[in-house]
């Protein structure tokens, strides 16, 4: 892994699981104080409801104290007591009810099919013993009993809380309750609001850690961008330093064939002429002659190798003088017509665009020869005022361009003209079909200024 994939990564790594942490933590405390929240909504609602039902309970002692303190135990008496009690419902859900203290009901207003029956073995669903409870309770003075029954309003059973009082005197236990279902509706709200802050705090939470990635994962791109286009410009600098390294060997190499090599074959080839006048036509041995020859031959190769090499027009006369003398080259040896076209007005151009675009022109004419089958080409040198063109167009057979270029056994001539263009800020493309291809080179004006810029501070 890369050094900046790495520091990306422990960058990425702490953040989240910092953010995984807090929202841990966060969720924690906040069950915690769901639960809390609970139980003081829970407790403080379980009161008000006992001291209701203490007010209820204190109310029916009340309205009974009268006739309870007549010391009558009469059936009329406990009748009337019976009707007081079912006066003071209070709602559909609220009301007393009446057992004697063996568990028979003796009156139930919203269930009166109860009225008479034995109900000291009665469990509700819970297997709480509801009577016995509620009796027992009433014994001790009055208490509070809670167990499920059905709740009138909605017929469905439904925890209630009851308390219950004892009138010894006549063997009767009275009771009244209210149902707690509110109080379980009201802890459900709480419980989803509360499950709604957790899920928009747990998104918050998320949202944030997204938006950390993504500031880091951007900044590591704006860096490995920023590396990138370092690295891009060094390794152009680097392919330019080679293609001068090339070409400045390729001058020196010329140099030393035409000042050196030709000139001494030069003197060679006077030397053996002049022995061939003082002996004369007739006495002049035939090898002599052919050695002549054979020595003029390989002068002129010479000349051409040094020529090819780096031809001193590009120095001297620019880059059409050349690209003119590299076209009557190929036309004098070989098969294929040359054309050079100049359009639009010439300028003199730097260096390193000459060398390029020449070796450009070279390689392609040469590919041409080798494997077009071509009978025409046409080289045009276009200036406008955006930059400099460069198109070479040929009539021969054409080739697959994105096989060869995928082929890292060929194209190496098409890779080199490429990276070639490419070193100096420009374009480079080639377009091939049967019949025509094309090889172009675009260079923009920025380019050719940046590259003059150093050669004018040097001059």
């Amino acid at each position: 892994m890369r050094p900046r994939s790495t520091f990306l990564l422990l960058a990425i790594l702490p953040l989240l699981l910092t953010l995984s942490l807090i929202a841990v933590a966060m969720f924690q405390q906040q069950q915690d104080l769901s639960r809390r929240e609970r139980q003081v909504i829970e407790q403080a609602t379980m009161a008000a409801k006992e001291a209701e039902l203490l007010n209820l309970a204190g109310m029916a002692r009340s309205a009974l104290t009268p006739l309870y303190e007549s010391r009558r135990d009469d059936p009329e008496t406990i009748a009337e007591a019976l009707r007081l009690l079912a006066r003071l419902d209070y709602g559909i859900d609220g009301y007393f009810f009446v057992f004697d203290t063996g568990g028979r009901n003796l009156q139930h207003p919203r269930q009166p099919e109860l009225q008479g029956q034995d109900l000291w073995n009665l469990r509700d669903t819970q297997g709480v013993p509801v009577i016995r409870e509620l009796i027992a309770r009433a014994h001790e003075g009055g208490g509070f009993v809670r167990y499920l029954w059905e709740k009138p309003s909605t017929r469905k059973l439904a925890p209630k809380l009851a308390y219950a009082i004892s009138m010894p005197r006549w063997n009767m236990v009275i009771g009244t309750g209210v149902y707690l279902d509110d109080i379980q509706v009201t802890l459900a709200r709480l419980d989803a609001q509360v499950d709604e802050n957790i899920a928009k705090t747990m998104w918050w939470i998320a949202g944030i850690a997204v938006l950390g990635v993504v500031l880091i994962a951007g900044s590591g791109l704006a860096l490995n961008l920023s590396d990138a286009r370092v690295a891009d410009g060094k390794l152009r600098n680097l392919a330019r330093q080679v293609v001068k390294s090339q070409e400045d060997e390729r001058a020196h190499l010329s140099r030393e064939l035409h000042d050196s090599t030709s000139q001494t074959l030069v003197s060679i080839k006077l030397l053996l002429e002049s022995a061939a006048s003082q002996l004369g036509r007739e006495r002049t041995p035939a090898a002599l002659h052919r050695a002549v020859q054979r020595l003029g031959d390989a002068l002129h190769e010479v000349r051409r190798i040094s020529h090819r090499l780096r031809p001193a027009e590009l120095d001297t006369l620019g880059l059409p003088a050349a690209l003119d003398d590299l076209a009557e080259e190929f036309n004098q040896h070989g098969r294929v017509r040359v054309a050079l076209q100049l359009w639009g007005d010439a300028q003199a151009l730097p260096d390193e665009v000459n060398t390029v675009l020449f070796r450009v022109v070279q390689e392609s004419l040469t590919n041409i020869e080798k494997h077009a089958r071509a009978t025409r080409v046409n080289v045009r040198l276009i200036f406008h005022a955006s930059g400099l063109r460069l198109r070479i167009v040929d009539d021969g057979v054409g080739f697959d361009v994105p096989t060869i270029r995928a082929d890292p056994r060929r194209g190496i001539g098409m890779r080199n003209m490429r990276e070639r263009v490419e070193s100096i800020g420009g374009s480079f493309s080639i377009e091939s079909r049967p019949g025509r291809t094309a090889v172009l080179a675009d260079l923009p004006t920025e380019a050719i200024q940046r590259l003059r810029a150093p050669q004018q501070a040097a001059a």
